[in-house]
């Protein structure tokens, strides 16, 4: 389903990628986790720019509705399936590696498949690179520095990641593709380009069960009067990206020559508390919800902040949507869906 919000937001990435996403058109590219929330992002603008786009999404945990406009189209083929065991003959020009657990009540929940994905997934896609001759965009996550000892945490902080803790499987996960596909870098000289996404927010998150997120859920439980849930005492950070300015950071890193073999921060550099987080959606829903404290899970970053130096040098991004925009246009599309 594409409404008119998801909408809006596809036609000002198109519009910020501007000349670059022209070399896209006619291209065949494979996206990974392409019914997920970014994914689907991507998906709808790798369309818009009449590129040939094939999805490969198990929807274990991405939603067939947030693609199913794309079916009617010819340059867009979706093919069920885990990457953990896709194998495909057919060659690709570009390859974005975007399949991955990434809510951790998610991915805590099925730990194995986690690590599967982000090991023996990972080298499917390598390897499909490699024999595509293709470029390769690998979506990485801010939870590779782990509680970071360095803020705001620049691309060279090497991580703070407890390896045997209750989210080792998507860190470790994450870190270990990483390594792997460095290696193939140097052995290979493929043409990869990593991010590392910090805390991204939109319409098509899912607020349901275990895949909510921290806005998504609040707003669902602000929306439904239900009590908005903080863990802990709400004094840790975290940095929120609005889905549009993330997907434009991404998609400049797979076009810009510059970005060739390097792993780019891509976020907002503004902190925000998550007890400041459920007082702002509180009073933007009008919401009589209370709030409630339980216990912090275990291996919490107590703080979340990208250095996006590097974005702003080698790709010229920033992001441009401001937090209580980006929570007006959510909360909006909540609303119009009638999640709540």
């Amino acid at each position: 389903m594409l409404d008119k919000i998801v909408s809006e937001d596809v036609d000002f990435i198109v519009l910020r990628v501007g000349r670059m996403g022209e070399v896209l058109e006619a291209q065949k590219i494979l996206v990974t986790g392409g019914a997920g929330f970014l994914g689907s992002y991507v998906c709808d603008v790798l369309n818009r720019l009449s590129a040939s786009v094939v999805c490969v999404d198990d929807l274990s945990s991405g939603r067939l509705e947030n693609i199913d406009h794309l079916l009617k189209s010819e340059k867009f083929v979706l093919i069920k399936a885990d990457v953990s065991s896709f194998e495909s003959n057919e060659k690709f020009d570009y390859v974005l590696h975007m399949a991955s657990p990434a809510v951790p009540e998610d991915y805590q929940s099925r730990p194995v498949e986690t690590m599967k994905v982000n090991s023996i997934g990972t080298l499917n896609m390598l390897e499909l690179v490699r024999k595509s001759d293709a470029k390769m965009l690998f979506t990485s996550t801010s939870e590779v520095y782990g509680d970071a000892k360095i803020l705001p945490t620049p691309e060279t902080y090497w991580g703070n990641v407890n390896p045997i803790g209750v989210r080792s499987c998507y860190d470790e996960g994450k870190r270990f593709s990483e390594a792997l596909i460095m290696a193939y870098v140097r052995q290979y000289s493929l043409d990869v380009r990593i991010v590392r996404i910090f805390n991204t927010f939109g319409p098509r998150m899912r607020a349901d069960g275990m895949y909510g997120r921290v806005i998504s859920r609040f707003v669902d439980q602000a929306l439904s009067k239900m009590p908005i849930t903080v863990y802990g005492t709400g004094r840790q950070t975290r940095s929120f990206c609005y889905v549009s300015d993330t997907i434009t950071g991404m998609l400049l890193t797979l076009l810009s020559d510059k970005a060739k073999g390097e792993v780019i921060n891509i976020g907002s550099p503004h902190e925000t508390t998550i007890l400041q987080l459920a007082r702002l959606i509180k009073r933007m829903t009008n919401s009589n919800s209370r709030i409630v404290f339980k216990r912090l899970p275990q291996d919490d970053p107590r703080r979340r902040v990208p250095d996006i130096r590097k974005a702003k040098v080698l790709l010229g991004w920033r992001p441009l949507v401001k937090l209580e925009e980006g929570l007006r246009r959510t909360i909006e599309w909540f609303k119009l869906r009638g999640d709540a």
